[in-house]
């Protein structure tokens, strides 16, 4: 059996099992494609509590704000320049 074709189990509680059941009832949905938007949902939201706990970090550092303000202000000039000009 190829790798890209198996289906893996995950344990999950009983409780989680229900939830995911109405959920799925709700939408109208199998309970595989419910579970396959809240992972993708929270792969989301992860992504983003990291960048913006990095971004507060940037912005807590004086020197390297300066700098990322400054290396903002040359890509704005770049744009300025339009997409249809050579």
């Amino acid at each position: 059996m190829k790798p890209e074709s198996r289906t893996p189990n995950v344990r999950i509680s009983p409780h989680a099992h229900e939830l995911l059941r109405q959920l799925a009832e709700e939408e109208q949905a199998s309970m595989q494609a419910v579970l396959d938007r809240a992972i993708e949902r929270y792969r989301r939201e992860s992504f983003l509590r990291a960048a913006n706990s990095e971004f507060q970090a940037l912005k807590g550092d004086p020197r390297a704000w300066k700098q990322e303000v400054q290396e903002r202000q040359l890509w704005e000039q770049t744009l300025a320049d339009g997409p249809d000009k050579k």
